[in-house]
C-alpha cells in the first residue's frame, strides 16, 4: 500500500457528491488545504436520476447534466478528485488516516459525505465482521492466504478485488450482484450467480448460504458503492436508522470529524445536500484555525 506520509492535509473531504462537493468548494475559497476522495462516478444516485427539477435555478435538467456542472465548477476552481474509494478511517497521533485499496493519506480535519448504501446487512454480516467479514481485500487479503473466500460484489470494483485476492488465497467465489458477463481467465475464481441470504459461523465465518447453495469457507469480503460508517470509522456515532449523528454545525460526536449529505439522515434531498456541504466545509475550516490556534 503507497503511504503519502509527505504531506497531512487540512482537511480531507470524503465523498464527491453535491455534499462533498460543496464542502470542497467552502473549504477551498477559505485557502484551507484540501484533499478531495471520490468515487469513478460521484453520486450514482443522481447520475441516473432521469430529471431533477428541485434544485433552484436548474430546472429540468436531467442529473448527469446537473452532475457534470458541479464537476465543471470545481475543475473551474482548481479542485481535483483523488479517484479513491476510502475502506477505512483511523485517528492517528493528532491527525486521520485515510485508506484505500492501494494508498493512505492523512488530514486533520474530515467531512464525511459518502452518501447511503441501499443495501442491507446480511445476516450475520455484522456480527462478523473482522472475525472473517471484511470490506477491503487488499486490508485483510493476507489474512487468508491458501483459504478460501467469497466476494460478494455490487460494483465493478469487487472484479478488480477478486483478481487480487486469487493471487493468495485458493479459491475466491465471485458473486456479482450487478450485471456481470465476462469471466474470469483465472482458474481459481469462480463465478456463481445467486443472491446472498446469510453469513453461517459462530466465532468465525464458516460458510455463506446463497438462495440456491451453501459455501464452506473461511472469508466473505463485501463490496458496495458504500461503505456503512460506522464501518469506515470506528467509535462514529450513528443514529437508530444507522445515519451518522451530527449538531446545527454538521459536527460529529468524533473531534474534528463532520457529515454532511444524505449519510446524516432524511431527506434525502439535493438541495439539503448542498447547504450541509456548506455548513460542514465551513465548521471545519474553523476547527482547524482553532487546532493550528492553540498548538
Amino acid at each position: 500500500m503507497e503511504e503519502n506520509k509527505a504531506k497531512i492535509n487540512d482537511i480531507a473531504v470524503v465523498g464527491c457528491g453535491p455534499a462533498g462537493l460543496s464542502a470542497a468548494v467552502n473549504i477551498s475559497i477559505r485557502k484551507k488545504s484540501l484533499l478531495l476522495l471520490g468515487a469513478e462516478i460521484c453520486s450514482p444516485k443522481l447520475y441516473r436520476a432521469e430529471k431533477v427539477n428541485n434544485y433552484l435555478g436548474y430546472y429540468n435538467l436531467s442529473g448527469e447534466e446537473l452532475m457534470k456542472k458541479f464537476i465543471a465548477h470545481i475543475a473551474e476552481m482548481g479542485i481535483d478528485i483523488s479517484r479513491s474509494r476510502i475502506d477505512n478511517i483511523y485517528l492517528q497521533d493528532d491527525y486521520y488516516t485515510l485508506a484505500s485499496r492501494d494508498k493512505t493519506y492523512h488530514a486533520y480535519t474530515l467531512v464525511l459525505a459518502p452518501g447511503v448504501s441501499n443495501n442491507k446487512y446480511l445476516p450475520g454480516e455484522e456480527e462478523l465482521l473482522g472475525s472473517g467479514v471484511s470490506y477491503c481485500a487488499t486490508c485483510d487479503g493476507a489474512l487468508y492466504r491458501n483459504k478460501d473466500v467469497a466476494v460478494i460484489a455490487y460494483t465493478e470494483e469487487g472484479i478488480e478485488e477478486s483478481e487480487y485476492l486469487a493471487e493468495i488465497v485458493d479459491t475466491v467465489y465471485f458473486i456479482p450482484q450487478f450485471d456481470f458477463e465476462d469471466g474470469f481467465n483465472i482458474s481459481n475464481i469462480k463465478t456463481i450467480k445467486d443472491s446472498p441470504l446469510g453469513i453461517e459461523g459462530d466465532v468465525r465465518v464458516e460458510g455463506l448460504r446463497l438462495k440456491k447453495q451453501t459455501i464452506d469457507l473461511d472469508g466473505v469480503f463485501i463490496l458496495r458503492e458504500v461503505t456503512p460508517a460506522d464501518k469506515l470509522l470506528y467509535g462514529l456515532a450513528l443514529d437508530e436508522k444507522g445515519h451518522i449523528k451530527v449538531d446545527e454545525n454538521m459536527a460529529s460526536n468524533l473531534p474534528g470529524v463532520y457529515a454532511a449529505g444524505d449519510c446524516t439522515g432524511t431527506p434525502y434531498q439535493l438541495a439539503r445536500a448542498v447547504g450541509q456541504g456548506q455548513v460542514a466545509g465551513l465548521n471545519a475550516v474553523t476547527y482547524v484555525h482553532r487546532k493550528k490556534r492553540d498548538s
